[in-house]
């Protein structure tokens, strides 16, 4: 009896995966601390007020509900204030949560790719094979020979008669040169970050904390460090990155460049690379005298002249520098292309939506050099 089997695609309505009472309100809460800069309270008080509109919440699962299991599972904790009073607090379980939601929100398309360094062009002493073959060289790892290719070769050049096997036999495959990376991350929190009604920071901070998370997960024999400017330049650490907020401040870019090279200088690694993320012109310098020499007004000549001679001198370290300019204005575009020429590294003119991807596209592939 012949069987008949029926082959096709089955279709049924769509159902959505389960998701916890605590799982949404945390994904919406992980946004709004980010917003407001780690501030617990700011954040609880905009949820109220989105549950309240939209009935996050039922009397199965409150409000009061979610807060005391954010306690519970160790993402809020009491703080001790100066008068004796207490605070809730951000605790780095969250910090963490953060930093994998940036991840996952800016990142999220990337594929799993085996151990998680830089390849580049250059064949060498990696460990991700070719698949090609090249002739055995003095200082080759015997465990780079391939038996197979090289006992055909011992069998071609000498016959089948009575085996021998020499050096000129000997092929090895190659493999992927791996190359390490050191980063300095810039980010500008000058005021004109907020400025017109656009939150500019909230999306840089994000694309702080994604690289800091790819680069520690991915990338573990990376360094990443981080600075922000201002009037000044100085460095963060990883953990501070939810808290960052825009201050009162002018744009110092010759700061920022300087303590990068500075940080960079320190590094081991021969691959280095700056990214700058900044929506305004420079428009402050530090005098030698420790003063302040400031101009809002269009791009001023004198500070102007000492961000390209930054530039060209991280060229001459071997260090690109890839700005990322959140700006559309014709003369802030026209500042940073001579930037670039003067350091030969990259630019991105960009919207805040697509910032996250530019930056990963260019940590992936950046310039490297193969040690010899």
């Amino acid at each position: 009896m012949e069987k008949i089997s029926n082959k096709g695609f089955y279709f049924k309505q769509y159902e959505a995966p389960f998701v916890s009472p605590f799982d949404k309100l945390f994904d919406i809460f992980k946004e709004l601390i980010t917003h407001t800069a780690g501030d617990v309270e700011e954040a609880i008080d905009w949820l109220r007020q989105l549950d309240m509109e939209y009935q996050l919440t039922d009397d199965n699962y409150t409000l009061d509900d979610f807060v005391e299991d954010l306690k519970k599972k160790g993402y809020l904790r009491e703080e001790i204030k100066d008068d004796g009073s207490t605070e809730r607090a951000i605790t780095p379980k969250t910090e963490q949560a953060l930093r994998q939601r940036a991840l996952e929100q800016i990142f999220g398309n990337l594929k799993k790719n085996g151990r998680g360094n830089h390849t580049t062009k250059y064949a060498g002493p990696g460990d991700e094979q070719t698949g090609e073959f090249r002739a055995y060289h003095f200082g080759d790892g015997l465990d780079r020979i391939s038996l197979t290719e090289s006992l055909r070769n011992a069998q071609i050049n000498n016959g089948i008669g009575e085996f021998h096997l020499t050096e000129n036999d000997l092929v090895v495959e190659d493999a992927q040169y791996k190359a390490q990376m050191s980063t300095v991350l810039m980010i500008d929190i000058s005021h004109s970050m907020i400025l017109y009604g656009e939150d500019r920071i909230t999306p840089a901070k994000k694309v702080a904390m994604a690289l800091a998370e790819l680069i520690t997960t991915r990338y573990p024999k990376d360094t990443l460090d981080i600075l922000v400017f201002g009037n000044d330049a100085w460095p963060i650490s990883i953990q501070e990155l939810p808290y960052l907020k825009v201050g009162p401040y002018h744009t110092n870019t010759v700061a920022g460049l300087q303590l990068a090279m500075d940080m960079l200088r320190r590094k081991r690694n021969t691959n280095k690379q700056i990214f700058m993320i900044t929506d305004g012109k420079p428009s402050c310098v530090r005098e030698k005298d420790g003063t302040y020499y400031m101009n809002s007004n269009g791009l001023d000549e004198y500070i102007v002249e000492q961000c390209y001679n930054h530039a060209a001198q991280a060229r001459k370290l071997h260090i690109p520098i890839t700005t990322f300019m959140i700006a559309n204005d014709p003369y802030l575009q026209q500042f940073v292309n001579h930037f670039t020429e003067a350091n030969q590294g990259k630019a991105f003119y960009t919207g805040l939506k697509g910032l996250g991807e530019m930056i990963f596209e260019d940590y992936v592939r950046n310039r490297k050099k193969r040690v010899r």
